[in-house]
């Protein structure tokens, strides 16, 4: 009895042993897991294609004044974002890219900062192709970013890589996603190279833009759009050798005063969002009056629940031989609907070839009467 008792005792202290020893090698093991060392499976980093959106595209005026005949969703800069136009299209992981760059505007200026996402877009990278699906989404991201948000004009977001790791442990597969310069020095666009250049060149944009609010402030909707649109005419050459830096960005349009169909639509962006007027940026392509077609950007602008095209660019045409604008002329694209700007504008919902197509806002088919 007694060796059968011993026995069993016997047998008990080697099982506890056993399950202790168990636990200490599973605890080793998930403490290896979460803190050891992990192996790198993939490193690899993407980023998108921008394209500029507009070549040389302007309105000739090869005519003599007086003889031309002419035929009959932003953001506030201050305020959330989550009704944008643009934004509000983008799937949940594009919108997780988006808000980040949004929120980190000012260490974007550096041209260095780390956009961190850690493991946020484990559910995509965990699919067949899960890292292919992630760059498209970020494509989408940077497109509505870029577009809504003529304010990061010191940003070259073709030097903005998405970079995804996929860390291999024993027992469980963690995701690190971040967007940095990559193997660029930075990601700012050539004119700029620090923060303190970027900050001062923002600050002659303010006040630029602090001189027309002042201008427009007591006037209706309307005069708001007109005051905008007339001031970039009359500030604004049309920059013709698509050699010169800026001239696809708020600061070549407003302080530098030339710039391309782009610059003049980010500038007329930037400004009716800071006015609180409802508007998108939109690119195609347009014929001008020598039959020539080529890409081009203008603006759609939203007065009371109705779209209107506004093109700054073509309201700004060069003059052959000089002379001034007659109204005719500086309003031939101003507040227009569809039966009007789709006889030689032609939109396209998609910013680049292979990017996402967004809806826009349909016309109203009759220009506004005002």
């Amino acid at each position: 009895m007694k060796k059968e008792k011993g026995l069993i005792n016997l047998l008990l202290t080697l099982i506890t042993i056993i399950l202790i020893f168990i636990v200490i090698f599973f605890g080793y093991l998930v403490y290896i897991d979460y803190f050891g060392d992990a192996t790198l499976v993939i490193g690899e980093a993407g980023y998108p294609i921008i394209e500029n959106t507009n070549v040389s595209q302007r309105e000739d005026n090869n005519e003599p004044i007086g003889e031309i005949d002419i035929s009959d969703t932003s953001i506030q800069q201050d305020n959330s974002f989550s009704e944008n136009f643009f934004y509000s299209q983008l799937s949940d992981s594009a919108k997780l890219i988006y808000t980040e760059l949004y929120k980190n505007k000012e260490n974007l200026k550096t041209g260095t900062f780390t956009v961190q996402f850690g493991d946020s877009f484990k559910d995509i990278l965990s699919q067949e192709n899960g890292s292919d699906k992630l760059k498209e989404e970020y494509q989408s991201a940077i497109e509505a970013f870029t577009y809504e948000n003529p304010d990061v004009f010191y940003l070259d977001v073709t030097k903005m890589y998405i970079n995804i790791e996929m860390i291999k442990r024993l027992f469980t597969t963690k995701y690190n996603v971040y967007i940095n310069s990559y193997q660029d020095i930075n990601y700012l666009a050539e004119p700029f190279y620090s923060k303190e250049n970027v900050d001062k060149c923002q600050a002659e944009i303010e006040s630029v833009r602090d001189e027309i609010l002042a201008q427009i402030e007591g006037k209706n909707v309307i005069e708001k759009i007109r005051y905008i649109h007339n001031y970039l005419i009359d500030n604004i050459e049309y920059e013709q050798s698509i050699q010169k830096d800026n001239i696809y960005n708020i600061y070549g349009a407003l302080v530098q005063h030339e710039s391309v169909c782009e610059g003049y639509a980010k500038a007329c962006q930037y400004l009716l969002d800071s006015a609180g007027i409802e508007n998108i940026i939109v690119t195609g392509t347009a014929t001008n009056n020598n039959g020539e077609t080529e890409n081009h950007a203008w603006n759609y602008v939203k007065i009371n629940d109705a779209w209107y095209a506004l093109d700054v660019t073509w309201d700004d045409p060069i003059i052959i031989g000089g002379g001034n604008l007659s109204d005719e002329i500086r309003y031939q694209y101003f507040l227009k609907g569809s039966n009007t700007m789709n006889k030689n504008h032609y939109v396209s919902n998609k910013f680049t070839d292979n990017g996402k197509e967004f809806n826009l806002p349909k016309l109203s088919p009759i220009d506004y009467r005002y």
